[in-house]
């Protein structure tokens, strides 16, 4: 530490003078000066610009990289929202695929069920005229069995019985 004091207040020494011009001695001091103090100032100042273009440089990276994360995600985004797109339409296309199925499905059970109706009321007429008959002949044969049986022949029997039916 002394050593450094000595070097500062040298130039001092050496270049002191009582008159006339003392351009050279202070240009060599001044020079000295600044040696001494770009040797101790320099290197902070350095530093610490060095340190702030290192920060300015790792922000701007990081930036960047967000910037980068950015695009990714929206494409991802994009690419989802297409795919949704995509499924969307597909649910639609199928719903209405099933839509019509069950349609198709109603329709074809109802007509199935209509016809087994109509079958059922044909078969419902076809046991009411049966009954209807059966009540007729029944209803004629005992008219006839009040009366005197050997007054008819078979064919005006037919006639009549078929005269009672028809």
């Amino acid at each position: 530490m002394f050593l450094k004091i000595l070097i500062l207040l040298s130039p001092l020494a050496l270049f002191a003078s009582d008159g006339g011009t003392d351009i050279v001695p202070r240009t060599i001091n001044f020079l000295i000066f600044a040696a001494i103090l770009y040797r101790y100032v320099a290197t902070p100042i350095k530093n610490f610009f060095k340190g702030r273009s290192d920060e300015i440089v790792n922000t701007l990276k990081s930036i960047q990289q967000k910037v980068e994360e950015s695009k990714k995600a929206k494409e991802e985004a994009l690419k989802k929202l297409e795919e949704s797109k995509i499924l969307a339409k597909s649910l639609v296309e199928d719903a209405k695929k099933e839509a019509e199925l069950i349609v198709n499905k109603i329709e074809n059970d109802t007509k199935n069920e209509l016809e087994l109706l109509d079958k059922y009321h044909q078969e419902r007429q076809e046991i009411e005229k049966r009954k209807m008959v059966k009540t007729v002949v029944a209803e004629t044969i005992g008219s006839l069995f009040s009366r005197d049986i050997q007054t008819f022949d078979n064919s005006e029997l037919v006639n009549i019985v078929m005269k009672k039916v028809a």
